[in-house]
């Protein structure tokens, strides 16, 4: 399953741009400009699982500097600033990983 399956991809591009500048990069607002805070719950842990790399049931630090590449394969991956804040922002249990339900409670609050 791909992220266009859920996403247009004219979202997703408009995203992107967004963030193109280092450092520019806002969660909450990837996830509107992309129409995932929009989405189902279902949809949303979809794309969850889409992002988790490993299948580990988390997304950790390393997957998330790639977190825009898995949404456009030339776009940028995140600075150390961009993806501890995106951690601590989700990161609800402070485990240094974010979960589904971290992830879900993020994107449709």
């Amino acid at each position: 399953m791909s992220l266009s399956s859920i996403l247009s991809a004219d979202a997703i591009d408009s995203a992107i741009k967004d963030c193109q500048a280092p450092d520019s990069f806002c969660p909450k607002k990837f996830f509107q400009l992309c129409g995932l805070s929009k989405k189902s719950p279902q949809d949303v842990k979809k794309v969850f699982g889409i992002l988790d790399n490993d299948a580990s049931g988390f997304i950790e630090e390393e997957e998330l500097k790639f977190f825009l590449q898995r949404f456009s394969p030339g776009a940028r991956v995140l600075t150390d600033t961009e993806t501890k804040a995106f951690l601590c922002a989700a990161d609800d249990d402070s485990d240094g990983r974010i979960g589904a339900e971290e992830f879900q409670a993020m994107v449709l609050s």
